[in-house]
This record gives C-alpha cells, sequence and structure tokens, in this order.
C-alpha cells in the first residue's frame, strides 16, 4: 500500500481546518443574519401594531367627535317637537303652494309705533317684475294675538295685494307657538321683549316655509328693496350653487335680506329654540353659521334691502346694524401683476390693475389660468371688485372665475402660500365686502382670479378693484 507524504497529510489536514473554520464562520454569520430577520421581523410586527393601535386610537377620536355633532344634532331635532304644537291659520292666499325657486319670508309683529309692513310689501312688489314672480312666493307670517289687529292687517293687505293674492304670488299666515322649550329669564327689558317676539315670529315663519321653495329670503316688516333685487339673487344662486354656504347676505342689517338653503330652516328653528328667548335672534344666527362652517359672512354689494324707518322702536339700541359704508372710489395698493393667460390686441395684464379706462384682453382662458397681483406691501383688503366683459352687451365675460386673497408671501416665484375665497363671479362680475375669521391673518399679500373653467373665446378683464382700510386720520396725526 502506498504511503502518504507528511507534507500532503498537513495539507490535507489545513483544508479541513479552513472549512471547519468556514462552516462556523458561516454558521456565526447564518446564526446573526437569522437574528437580525428575527430582530426585523419583531420591529416589523411592533411597527404594525402601533400602526393598528395609533389608526384605532384615530378612528376612536373621528368616531367620539362624530358621535358628539350626531349627539348635538339630534338633541336640536328633539327640540324641534314644541313646534308639533304650533297652529296655523291661512288669513289671505292658497293654502296649497306649487314649489318654488324662493320664497320671500316677511315676518311682522305689532309696533307702538306706525307699522311699516304695507310699505314693505309695495317695496317688494314694486322692485319685482312680472317675470320675477313667477319664481317667488310671499311669506307673510302674523303672529300677534290681538284680533283687532289681525282683522285691520288683513283687510289692509287684501285691499292693497288682491292680485297678487289671486295669482298664487302672496300668501298671509297667522301663527301661534305653544309649549316653547326656550327658556326665559323674566328680561323685562324693552330689547329682551323684542328679541323674543321675533325669535317666535321667526321659528314660526321658517317652521311654515320648510317645503315650499329651494330657497329662503328672510325680510323684516321694515325694509326697502332696491329695484331689480331678485336678478342679484337669481344669478347668484347657481355661482354659488357648488360653493359650500349656509347664507348669502344681500343686505347689511342682522338679519333681513338673508338667504338661506330650505332645508337648512329646521335646523335653525330647533337652535333658536335651544336658547332664552331674550338672547339676540342676529347672535344665534352667527352661531348657526359658524356651526354649519360657513366661518365668514358671504355679504355682496352694494345692499339691495334697506331699512325703511331708521328711528323705529328700539331698532338702534337692540339692532346696531352696520351701515352701507362709503367707501368711496378704490385705492387699489402699489403691486405687480403676473398672469399665465395669452395675452393679445398689445394689452398688457398690469392694464386689468391700473384704475383707469385701460383693460386687458386675453385669449380663450383655460382652466387653471390666473392673474395675480402681488402688493408691495401686505394691506388689510375690506372690499374687491372685479369686472370683466362689455358693460353694454355683456359680451367677452369671464364666465367662470373666482377671486381669492393670498398671505404668507413667497419670494420665488412670487406668489402666496395660502388662499381664502372670497367668491365665484355672478355673470362675470363680483362685488363683496372682505371679511376675517377671528384671531386670523388680517393682512393681504395676492389677490387671485382664477379661471376655473375653460372658455372657447376672448374674454376681456375690465378691472379689478380693492379697498383697503384707512388708518383714523387723528390716529395718523398721534403718530
Amino acid at each position: 500500500m502506498p504511503k502518504t507524504a507528511p507534507g500532503a497529510m498537513r495539507g490535507c489536514l489545513w483544508r479541513c481546518v479552513q472549512v471547519l473554520a468556514s462552516l462556523v464562520i458561516l454558521g456565526f454569520f447564518l446564526q446573526e443574519n437569522i437574528a437580525a430577520v428575527r430582530v426585523k421581523q419583531q420591529h416589523n410586527t411592533l411597527l404594525s401594531e402601533k400602526k393598528k393601535m395609533i389608526q384605532q386610537i384615530a378612528q376612536e377620536e373621528i368616531s367620539s367627535k362624530i358621535k358628539n355633532h350626531l349627539k348635538h344634532f339630534t338633541e336640536m331635532q328633539q327640540s324641534s317637537h314644541v313646534l308639533r304644537h304650533v297652529t296655523y291659520t291661512v288669513l289671505a292666499g292658497a293654502s296649497y303652494q306649487p314649489k318654488r325657486l324662493l320664497t320671500v319670508g316677511i315676518f311682522s309683529v305689532p309696533h307702538s309705533h306706525r307699522t311699516h309692513l304695507l310699505d314693505t310689501m309695495s317695496s317688494l312688489f314694486q322692485a319685482s317684475s312680472e317675470q320675477d314672480l313667477e319664481y317667488m312666493l310671499v311669506l307673510v307670517l302674523l303672529s300677534d294675538t290681538d284680533p283687532t289687529w289681525l282683522n285691520q292687517t288683513v283687510a289692509n293687505i287684501s285691499g292693497l295685494f288682491m292680485p297678487h293674492i289671486e295669482s298664487g304670488r302672496l300668501l298671509v299666515v297667522h301663527g301661534l307657538l305653544g309649549g316653547s322649550r326656550a327658556k326665559s329669564r323674566n328680561d323685562t327689558s324693552p330689547c329682551g321683549k323684542l328679541y323674543s317676539r321675533q325669535k317666535t315670529s321667526l321659528a314660526l315663519l321658517m317652521n311654515f316655509a320648510l317645503n315650499l321653495s329651494e330657497y329662503f329670503l328672510l325680510l323684516g316688516d321694515n325694509v326697502k328693496t332696491a329695484p331689480k333685487f331678485l336678478a342679484n339673487v337669481f344669478w347668484a344662486l347657481p355661482a354659488w350653487k357648488q360653493l359650500h354656504w349656509v347664507s348669502l347676505d344681500f343686505s347689511s342689517m342682522p338679519l333681513s335680506g338673508k338667504v338661506f338653503h330650505t332645508e337648512d330652516l329646521s335646523r335653525f328653528v330647533s337652535f333658536l329654540l335651544l336658547f332664552p328667548k331674550d338672547i339676540p335672534t342676529h347672535l344665534l344666527l352667527s352661531e348657526f353659521r359658524l356651526l354649519l362652517s360657513q366661518n365668514v359672512p358671504i355679504r355682496f354689494s352694494p345692499s339691495v334691502f334697506y331699512r325703511m324707518d331708521k328711528d323705529s322702536e328700539f331698532k338702534d339700541t337692540c339692532f346696531p346694524a352696520e351701515q352701507d359704508k362709503d367707501l368711496g372710489r378704490p385705492d387699489n395698493p402699489a403691486g405687480t401683476v403676473f398672469t399665465n393667460m395669452i395675452s393679445f390686441w398689445n394689452t398688457n395684464p398690469q392694464f386689468a390693475y391700473f384704475l383707469n379706462d385701460d383693460y386687458f384682453w386675453t385669449l380663450d382662458p383655460l382652466e387653471g389660468n390666473y392673474l395675480l397681483v402681488v402688493l408691495d406691501k401686505p394691506q388689510k383688503v375690506i372690499k374687491v371688485a372685479v369686472e370683466t366683459g362689455s358693460t353694454k352687451n355683456r359680451l367677452n365675460l369671464l364666465k367662470h372665475g373666482q377671486l381669492l386673497l393670498g398671505y404668507s408671501p413667497m419670494e420665488y416665484p412670487q406668489r402666496c402660500a395660502h388662499y381664502n375665497l372670497v367668491g365665484p363671479l355672478v355673470r362675470g362680475q363680483l362685488e363683496q365686502m372682505v371679511f376675517y375669521e377671528e384671531d386670523a391673518v388680517t393682512e393681504i399679500s395676492c389677490i387671485k382670479l382664477l379661471v376655473t373653467s375653460s372658455h372657447d373665446y376672448p374674454v376681456r378683464i375690465m378691472q379689478i378693484k380693492v379697498w383697503t382700510e384707512v388708518e383714523d386720520e387723528e390716529s395718523w396725526r398721534l403718530l
């Protein structure tokens, strides 16, 4: 048998040692990898469990909030059972009414001074064309129990407005509310009594109007109506249809001139009756608007409804209305204009911001196009207006557009980081007062006209007008 050489033997042993060492190292490596994989799996499991836990906590929090809101609105709806005890009597007009686009609701109570109910109704009908009247119903709610006053009032209405009664455009009802859960705090002040009567009348009026129309316009019995007011209302409604709103204000008065969705009336009536009778109704309306997530008023300018008698009973004290201030001419603060629209006819986008007869022509603006004014210094804007097209034949309008006000200016590119919507253009125009949320930024740095749908024709942007808050002259002198 041949003998193996000692060198070969040592080489074989060395290879065995190398293989064994490699296997040991590989084993350690595999164990480390397996341990790492296990640690990673445990980590992923922990992350997954944490994620599930976070999702569960978030879901519970959301569910809790939803339950709170549902509980609140359930309480509101449950309180409306008091309206089952309401009694209505039709005093003039047909009790059955076809559903219309708009109900104009007028609430009236006796006054110690001369009543303006008949004047209010005359002004309303005189400001409405025959075509306008086809789309609206005038609903008058009388809530006093004095039979003499009721009979005389109905006789006066019938004598003056019989054609409107016979045509089904006018309905006069009397309402009584019994068993109200709205508590009284025994407030014998003149304002407290007035608020209580007003709240009861308003609840009766809105409750009766629930199924009469799609929208509801509220008026008091002391209101003068501007000519062609209905055109302002009718054109605004489709423009705002896709946007969230609770009330649209066509007046600076605290209650009159506000338009609501009729579907919101029952909730507002329930909301009214949750509070003591002597709490001012206009304050509750503001709270209701906030509750339904309209954070600021939406007020069109100029007003189309005005207080008829400015010195009427307790009105200046109990209902301190914001009067339409004469803001004078716009003062467009200095700024730079940018646009991604196609201009033509040698017009410049800056022309739309000049307060003169110049204007800016753009060719077939597309959805997403904009005209942006970046102000040199932040300003408190109190009113804005946009004019497009031709004032004579209403051609070349920007039919689909919105105006936004921006804050938090950025240097490159020049624009603002955040914007708030003022509103959509109505028939190519916009003129609105500007309001700010409590504790919100009140200094504006950008004014943006945004195209919301493409146009297949040229558009003429006449002017963007801006009114800013001017410091009081005496305050300026003290500086």
